[in-house]
């Protein structure tokens, strides 16, 4: 994934939105998907020249709800795609689907336009805690969509499934797993339920609602990491699992620090050696694009030194995570203070050393990952130019 590119493009729209979700997505607005489509192809077009020459490895449609959007928009999404961008022949395309929104006209439509992956958001296999959550799809559309999928030709399913929902026990988790486990993915996606501020869900557990609290979840977290690597799915970041080989492909470009291009309205984007986000608002994205106007939200030059930062928090996510040769080749930095640490976690079960030497973090460390990962950046931090280098204090020898 050297030189390579992602794509990432963001469809806001929903039917009903989540009480749990944090994401820009939008309910009601579907009289702008058509202005909406109108700015995506016109953002495609401004963008595509200064990716010349860059090969495309991966093509991400995340949501909101893209298969809500529509078949026939994606499709023209994609054609526009693969004529503007140099999309290699076996780039990793995936459209994010809801069960109540598929079909198999839709599905065999978005396969034939080369989408050759479904992220089907499950989330759970119990109707109550779908509907505590205000989930809108059952469990038997989740399956109906599941075989759907296998008859339009689909070869790699995953499934988002979320631990902690309200109401939740060990044992409806376990069964919702299993039932995952049956429908056959190539990879499933297990995240804990955060609540994020200002969310719905945030003002029911303000107003008393009580949910699955650290230890309850930190309990399904680990029944699940040995369930599936038993079941054959691997755990490779701190919340997917995968039959090899069948890994994320544009997520691991995420957490291996690779180039990707956003497009959309709070789509971010790494680029060129900046950072920059869109504007979380529909309509002053549709209008910006169309009319020339500005829609970057943020945009910053990225240093190495805080790239440095990033390889530590985004590769520690990973099964693979980070090496000292690696480390020092890449960011000119001292690995053997952050080493010294990484040998106390290990002595306490939270990281291991594999045989080629990366240090990773076991199961038990990714449930105290945030506290590890801070305790690594400050040692990072206090790595100053003084430190790495000999001081010069000296001043050159006298020439004879």
């Amino acid at each position: 994934m050297g030189d390579k590119l992602g794509i990432y493009i963001h469809i806001p729209f929903c039917r009903s939105k989540c009480d749990y979700c944090d994401f820009y997505s939008l309910s009601g607005r579907e009289g702008r998907m058509d202005h909406y489509q109108k700015a995506l192809l016109a953002h495609l077009r401004e963008t595509a020249p200064l990716t010349q020459g860059i090969p495309v490895d991966s093509v991400y449609f995340g949501g909101g709800t893209p298969s809500f959007y529509g078949a026939k928009r994606l499709k023209e999404l994609l054609a526009t795609l693969h004529k503007l961008f140099q999309i290699e022949k076996d780039a990793e395309i995936t459209v994010e689907c809801n069960p109540d929104s598929v079909d198999l006209r839709a599905l065999c439509t978005l396969r034939k336009a080369g989408v050759n992956r479904l992220s089907l958001g499950m989330q759970s296999a119990q109707a109550e805690e779908l509907a505590a959550i205000h989930r809108i799809h059952t469990p038997q559309q989740t399956d109906q969509a599941a075989g759907l999928a296998r008859k339009a030709k689909f070869n790699n399913l995953s499934l988002d499934l979320i631990y902690g929902l309200p109401g939740q026990t060990m044992d409806s988790w376990k069964a919702t797993v299993e039932h995952a486990l049956s429908l056959i993915p190539q990879h499933l996606s297990c995240y804990g339920l955060k609540v994020e501020e200002g969310t719905p869900l945030a003002r029911r557990v303000a107003e008393g609602e009580v949910l699955p609290d650290d230890d309850q979840q930190a309990d399904l977290y680990l029944w699940t990491v040995g369930r599936l690597a038993r079941a054959g799915y691997p755990q490779y970041e701190i919340s997917n699992f995968a039959k090899p080989g069948f890994e994320s492909r544009h997520n691991l470009r995420y957490w291996f620090t690779r180039p990707y291009i956003g497009f959309g309205p709070g789509a971010h984007s790494d680029f060129g050696g900046r950072r920059y986000s869109f504007v979380r608002d529909l309509d002053a994205y549709i209008d910006g694009v169309l009319h020339g106007g500005n829609v970057i939200d943020s945009s910053e030059l990225i240093p190495q030194r805080e790239r440095c930062g990033e390889y530590l928090m985004l590769r520690l996510r990973t099964a693979q995570g980070i090496d000292g040769v690696e480390y020092r080749r890449n960011y000119f930095m001292d690995f053997a203070p952050l080493e010294a640490r990484l040998e106390q976690f290990a002595a306490q079960g939270w990281v291991e050393r594999s045989p080629e030497g990366r240090w990773h973090f076991t199961p038990k460390g990714f449930l105290v990952s945030n506290q590890l990962i801070g305790e690594l950046l400050s040692i990072q931090e206090e790595a100053t130019l003084e430190k790495t280098l000999p001081r010069l204090k000296q001043g050159r020898p006298e020439e004879g």
